[in-house]
């Protein structure tokens, strides 16, 4: 009898091991479905994200006291984020500006401090209208920026070592400056504005702040995402 109540104990013993066994088995395979549900949205989500036709928008020449304002309530209405190249003696008259713009979260970078061809002036030289502007930034919003835009896009190689930047220029430059005719400036964005552009502008005149704002509303239309330079080149 004692020995038929110890096979009926080990019995009852292998057959809870077994169940326990089959219930971990099968919150494992559960786990490991849901869990791989998450890993295929994630998926989904990321290849989604890369399939965005992604374009930027610079703006050269600013800070502007009346137009850069007007550039920047547009942005936000719609969303966009943009890049600023700026002017050291602008920024050291219009801090204030250049503030809402990095607050806004637009990207800052160096164009120079008076806007001088680098090509034209010597190593020195050239080197101070950067690290003034870089210093004037900083001043504003405490970070140094990593950007360069030399005024048409003459760049000095020779200041490579000296200074840790990386040069953008542009894909589309429409000669915004060289026309008050928003239309015109329009145009000659939209004809050729395939998907990794950079548009260069200026935020200095209502004829380009309104050309501005007309690329940017048909572009979105069309499925464009306006981001940074810096958002562009980690693409």
């Amino acid at each position: 009898m004692k020995y038929k109540n110890l096979v009926k104990r080990i019995g009852c013993k292998i057959l809870f091991v077994l169940l326990a066994f089959m219930l971990g088995w099968l919150f494992g395979m559960a786990i490991n479905f849901f869990h791989g549900k998450d890993q295929m949205t994630e998926t989904l989500s990321t290849a989604a994200e890369e399939g965005k036709k992604q374009i930027a928008i610079t703006f050269d020449d600013g800070p502007n006291p009346e137009y850069t304002m007007k550039l920047l309530e547009g942005l936000k209405k719609r969303g966009v984020k943009a890049t600023f190249f700026v002017l050291g003696e602008e920024v050291e008259r219009y801090p204030d500006i250049l503030k809402a713009a990095y607050d806004d979260g637009h990207l800052i970078g160096v164009h120079s401090y008076q806007h001088v061809n680098f090509g034209q002036i010597g190593d020195a030289a050239a080197l101070e209208q950067v690290e003034k502007t870089r210093q004037a930034i900083y001043d504003v919003t405490g970070e140094y920026t990593g950007y360069i835009r030399p005024p048409y896009g003459c760049w000095k190689k020779e200041l490579d070592q000296e200074l840790p930047m990386i040069e953008v220029l542009w894909d589309i430059d429409p000669l915004d400056w060289a026309t008050k005719d928003a239309d015109t400036v329009v145009q000659r964005v939209l004809q050729k504005c395939p998907d990794g552009s950079i548009i260069l502008l200026h935020d200095a005149s209502e004829s380009s702040v309104c050309a501005a704002f007309t690329i940017i509303d048909t572009l979105q239309k069309q499925g464009y995402e306006f981001v940074t330079v810096e958002e562009l080149m980690l693409e």
